[in-house]
């Protein structure tokens, strides 16, 4: 919704149990109210003040926001022109779960025996904590692949845990040899699953380890996430078609972005130049 003193804009993700809101208000005032999830927020511009757990507290440009389930709390401006602010709310089965998935190789584990998190500090002043929180709403807002959700998912969660949680998640990971199998036997599977995408359940029952470790090999061994070397599949495959002449809208279509907009700007940051200068490049 939209209006001359603010506006909002709202995502959900029910297969993730994430929420996201997108928000300018400058005269708004939210009544006393909790959640049933967690909330992970980043003040973006201006600032914001609210009450929480018997104190006042002040979020502004850059600080991140870290709210427990049930937590009772308000919120108004703190600046005269508002504030700009993202925040995700996440179940608390999915912060179980990532924290469990990060706390053993076994991806048969069962996650019922991980301690929810619980957050002492409503505000914290970490700008890589309040990127994550940003990459994680532009991801849903965005409509992004399934991988680059779970992947940012992860990131926000096991960073407000290691960054503000009251004791530090515990995290196993795999020794050299194992983790360097676990990432070509995933990127195997993308490869001969290509142009068809592939779940981090698939990938890491491949892997033979959990999401959470596959994650940590696959960016060690080969320096890109999996939802990275995904979308390099996809920009590949495009350069291909567009080498044979294949209009660049049914480029995009048939490797899985939005549209021609979507794949231009992935293109450009992938290689430094448009789909266009590349076409146009075969006639010199």
């Amino acid at each position: 919704m939209a209006g001359t003193r603010g506006w909002a804009e709202y995502w959900r993700d029910d297969a993730r149990g994430v929420e996201a809101m997108y928000a300018r208000f400058r005269d708004h005032v939210f009544a006393p109210h909790s959640h049933d999830a967690y909330s992970f927020g980043v003040t973006e511009a201006g600032a914001q003040q609210f009450h929480c757990r018997g104190g006042l507290h002040t979020s502004s440009a850059g600080m991140a926001m870290t709210l427990n389930p049930d937590d009772p709390h308000d919120g108004h401006a703190a600046a005269e022109l508002g504030y700009h602010y993202r925040i995700v709310h996440v179940s608390p089965q999915a912060v179980r779960a990532v924290l469990a998935d990060a706390a053993t190789t076994d991806p048969g584990a069962s996650d019922t025996a991980a301690p929810l998190p619980l957050f002492t500090r409503p505000v914290l002043g970490d700008r890589r904590l309040a990127h994550a929180i940003a990459r994680l709403h532009a991801a849903l807002a965005a409509g992004a692949g399934p991988l680059a959700r779970d992947e940012h998912l992860r990131a926000v969660i096991l960073g407000a845990h290691v960054r503000g949680a009251t004791r530090p998640p515990r995290i196993r990971t795999l020794a050299d040899g194992a983790q360097r199998a676990a990432a070509r036997r995933a990127r195997a599977l993308m490869r001969e699953a290509y142009p068809e995408p592939v779940s981090v359940e698939l990938l890491a029952e491949a892997a033979g380890c959990s999401r959470f470790a596959l994650y940590r090999a696959f960016s060690a061994e080969f320096g890109m996430s999996p939802s990275d070397y995904e979308r390099q599949l996809r920009l590949r495959h495009a350069r291909s078609l567009l080498a044979v002449g294949t209009a660049p809208a049914e480029v995009a279509a048939a490797t899985g972005f939005a549209d021609q907009a979507h794949l231009a700007r992935w293109f450009k940051r992938a290689y430094g130049i448009t789909p266009g200068v590349f076409v146009r490049g075969a006639g010199r």
